[in-house]
C-alpha cells in the first residue's frame, strides 16, 4: 500500500479550513501570495478558475510532492463583481445593492497533484436571491456577524441565512467557499479514501 500524499490547502481562509475538517482528512494550510485582480474581459467563472489554479500553482513551488487544493470565489451582481467588503461601510453598501436582487457566486476548485502535474477543475455556481432589506436589518446583521472578509457581505452559514429568500446550487458548501462534493470526487480520483 502506497503512503497517502501530503495534502495542502492553498488558503488562509478559516471558512475553507473548517470545511476541509468536515472530511476528516489531515490538511496543512499555506496562504498563497498572488494577484487576485480579474483580467479585462474575463468572465467571472474564468476569473475564479484562474485564481484557484494560480493559488495551487503558487504553493506547488514550495510543496513539490503534495496534493494542493486551490479555491476562489467570485460574486456577480448585474454583471459587476462583488468582492470582500473589508469594512462596515463597504459591507453596508454591498447589502444595500443586493437587497431584493439575485447574486451568482462562482466557486472554483482546483486540485493539483504537484508530483505528477495532474490538475482537476470544477466551478460550482450558486444563485442567491436576497430579501428586500431595510437599513435597520442590514445594520443589525452587520453588527452581529461582522462578515467583512466574505464576498457579498453575508455569512450564509451564520445569521446571513436570514438575508436570503432562496439559494440554488449543486453543492451547499460551495457558497461557504469550498465545494466539498466536487473535492471528494477529485480526492478519490487521486486515491485518497474518504471516509
Amino acid at each position: 500500500m502506497r503512503p497517502s500524499p501530503h495534502i495542502v490547502l492553498a488558503s488562509s481562509s478559516t471558512y475553507r479550513k473548517a470545511l476541509i475538517a468536515r472530511l476528516g482528512i489531515h490538511c496543512a494550510t499555506i496562504a498563497p501570495d498572488i494577484d487576485e485582480q480579474p483580467l479585462s474581459d474575463e468572465a467571472p467563472a474564468e476569473t475564479a478558475l484562474r485564481l484557484a489554479q494560480a493559488k495551487a500553482c503558487k504553493i506547488a513551488e514550495i510543496e513539490s510532492t503534495a496534493l494542493i487544493i486551490g479555491s476562489d470565489q467570485v460574486a456577480v451582481l448585474n454583471d459587476s463583481l462583488i468582492g470582500k467588503p473589508g469594512n462596515h461601510a463597504a459591507a453596508t453598501q454591498q447589502l444595500q445593492a443586493m437587497s431584493g436582487k439575485t447574486v451568482v457566486f462562482h466557486t472554483a476548485l482546483c486540485l493539483l497533484n504537484a508530483a505528477t502535474n495532474s490538475v482537476q477543475f470544477a466551478n460550482v455556481p450558486t444563485t442567491v436571491r436576497f430579501r428586500a432589506l431595510s437599513a435597520e436589518q442590514i445594520e443589525r446583521y452587520l453588527r452581529q456577524d461582522r462578515p467583512y472578509d466574505c464576498a457579498g457581505s453575508a455569512k450564509i452559514e451564520a445569521l446571513g441565512i436570514t438575508l436570503v429568500d432562496q439559494v440554488e446550487s449543486d453543492d451547499p458548501t460551495a457558497l461557504i467557499g469550498l465545494p466539498l462534493i466536487a473535492l471528494v470526487t477529485m480526492l478519490q480520483k487521486e486515491g485518497i479514501p474518504i471516509p
